[in-house]
């Protein structure tokens, strides 16, 4: 078995489009990034290519290359979903967590959960996700970010 770990962090952005997980969540602020900024896809991506150690998703999908501008990050997932299984694993399980004093996420959950599990062609069971507040503390406490953490245990197919 091989365990990854991502992160990925984005500050806020007044008006953009708040991404997570491939769901669209309505919010007064967006999350700024080169991409659509789904930092939850990307702190996944990060875990996948971090078990097999095969990099980051900087190194995959640079955010210099313009074909990347806007980029639907489930696209990303299923690009390293293939190169994944393509090297002879299958997802055991991801356990997420987001960090962010608000929107408040737990309506969201199981559709994130939802999309996930149908793209990486899992069981929702395995795929956890989970939300937490800074309680005020520091730059995710005063809203002006987000932060995602995934853990993702692959094994052999």
């Amino acid at each position: 078995m091989r365990i990854g770990q991502g992160i990925d962090t984005h500050p806020f952005v007044e008006g953009g489009r708040l991404v997570l997980g491939g769901v669209e969540i309505p919010h007064s602020h967006g999350l700024q990034g080169h991409s659509d900024a789904d930092a939850l896809i990307h702190a996944i991506c990060d875990g996948m290519l971090g078990a097999l150690a095969l990099g980051d998703i900087g190194n995959v999908f640079s955010d210099t290359d313009p074909a990347n501008q806007g980029r639907d990050s489930v696209e990303f997932l299923q690009i390293i979903h293939t190169r994944i299984q393509a090297k002879g694993y299958v997802i055991g399980n991801i356990d997420t967590t987001i960090v962010t004093e608000k929107p408040k996420l737990a309506p969201y959950i199981p559709e994130m959960q939802n999309n996930l599990a149908k793209v990486l062609d899992i069981n929702i069971d395995q795929i956890s996700i989970k939300a937490t507040r800074p309680e005020k503390m520091g730059a995710l406490g005063r809203d002006e970010g987000l932060l995602a953490l995934a853990i993702v245990l692959l094994h052999p197919k």
